[in-house]
């Protein structure tokens, strides 16, 4: 206990004489994530020539979930899903996938949706008829109060540009086919009968089906939408999390090259209980790091005519999640100083993979517009996780349940780069 305090201590006064390392600390990624969303924010475009998995649960089997599947299908930038596991798709299984973020949309189209278009189709055409004077013959039945609707599921965190393409895509498919089953409606009834009359038709209402959006989310649902401070904020405030490993490598070289580590190593007690303090100390500073920059979305952004940053509802899981990132930060800070001996080495080599590991890890750009490999190596970023964790809180409304897979990655990493630095370092004096 008393090497961690001590440790403690020493990094508190050294941070505190550095001047030029606490505004790399905590100025920088202010005007970073300024910068970052001001420049973003018009350019800040939802998904372009990518194609994407569309989940489709048809439990009508007519003529619109055809034309629905197909125009998908043709249109080069879905890969349509209809089953899984060789099991068609259920509504619920479709929610769930699109709730955790495993997909971005589902479309479920209603039983009796062609037959609710046919109905309405038929209904235009006997009106027609007897403005004509031809006897109405189509079967019409009574209409629902509320019109079928085919149920769109999209994930929250999915971009309003994104979502507005979905839904200009299949609002052309409804008309097609609600156009379609209304001409040959009307070719039956003509074949019956010619008929030269000039007379004017009534209003036509073509939609029988419409489109409907329901939210998904845990918890209390909030109006958030993803956009340049949403995805900058949280995304930078990460990458400058990761940047601690710049003071934390240097002062751990400075300390051998000085033998200040030797006089550490002579209070009695394990090495890492050095290694201990050095961890809490840093994960504090990264914590109190992130939240200033939350406060500047929360605060500064609205001045700046941009979205204020939104937080989620749950808290804590923030809180947790920010403390995970900063532990794996300061970690790989530790594990960087403790393989090099030189300073130049330590740092050049910290700051490049640091800005390897965010490039990859959909800190600059969302991991989906990326090419297949490239996302499968970007899912191994710790970056990555933590990002991946910020969105399910603030945009998915998740709990701490629900990011436990992130936060389990974040941490045992963490552990594993300590671990090994502990040992690289014993080994050494030994």
């Amino acid at each position: 206990m008393l090497r961690t305090i001590a440790t403690i201590r020493k990094e508190w006064l050294l941070l505190l004489r550095d001047k030029a390392g606490l505004a790399l600390l905590f100025l920088m990624p202010v005007v970073l994530i300024t910068v970052m969303a001001v420049i973003q924010d018009a350019p800040f475009k939802d998904y372009q020539e990518v194609k994407f998995d569309i989940l489709t649960v048809d439990n009508d089997h007519g003529r619109l979930g055809r034309y629905i599947r197909e125009g998908l299908g043709q249109s080069g930038q879905f890969n349509v899903i209809d089953s899984l596991d060789e099991k068609p798709l259920s509504e619920a299984r479709a929610a769930q996938l699109i709730r955790e973020g495993e997909y971005k949309i589902s479309i479920t189209i209603p039983k009796g949706s062609t037959g609710e278009i046919v109905s309405n189709a038929n209904k235009i055409v006997n009106d027609i008829s007897k403005r004509m004077g031809l006897p109405a013959q189509l079967p019409v039945k009574t209409l629902a109060s509320d019109s079928l609707a085919v149920q769109l599921y999209f994930d929250p965190a999915a971009k309003k540009a994104f979502k507005s393409a979905i839904y200009q895509a299949l609002d052309n498919f409804l008309t097609q086919v609600q156009t379609d089953l209304l001409l040959e409606r009307i070719q039956l009834q003509l074949r019956r009968r010619d008929s030269t009359a000039t007379d004017t038709f009534p209003a036509i209402r073509l939609k029988a089906v419409a489109l409907k959006e329901t939210a998904l989310g845990h918890g209390r649902q909030i109006d958030v939408i993803s956009n340049s401070v949403q995805h900058n904020v949280p995304a930078w405030s990460i990458f400058a999390m990761f940047f601690i490993v710049i003071p934390i490598a240097g002062n751990m070289i400075r300390e051998r090259e000085d033998g200040s580590l030797v006089r550490m190593k002579l209070i009695p007690g394990s090495y890492l209980s050095i290694l201990a303090g050095k961890l809490l100390f840093f994960v504090g500073i990264c914590v109190v790091q992130f939240y200033l920059m939350m406060l500047v979305g929360i605060y500064v952004m609205p001045l700046l005519d941009l979205p204020q940053l939104q937080l989620g509802v749950d808290h804590a899981a923030g809180l947790l999640t920010a403390a995970s990132i900063g532990i794996t930060a300061t970690a790989y800070g530790i594990f960087i100083g403790t393989i090099f001996k030189t300073p130049n080495q330590a740092l050049n080599f910290g700051a490049i993979s640091i800005v390897i590991l965010s490039a990859i890890g959909g800190i600059w750009i969302p991991l989906e517009v990326m090419p297949e490999k490239i996302q499968a190596v970007g899912r191994l970023s710790p970056l990555s996780w933590g990002l991946n964790a910020i969105n399910d809180i603030y945009l998915r409304n998740g709990n701490i349940r629900y990011i436990l897979p992130d936060i389990t990655r974040l941490l045992a990493c963490g552990l594993l780069l300590l671990c090994t630095a502990g040992w690289i370092e014993q080994r050494r004096a030994g």
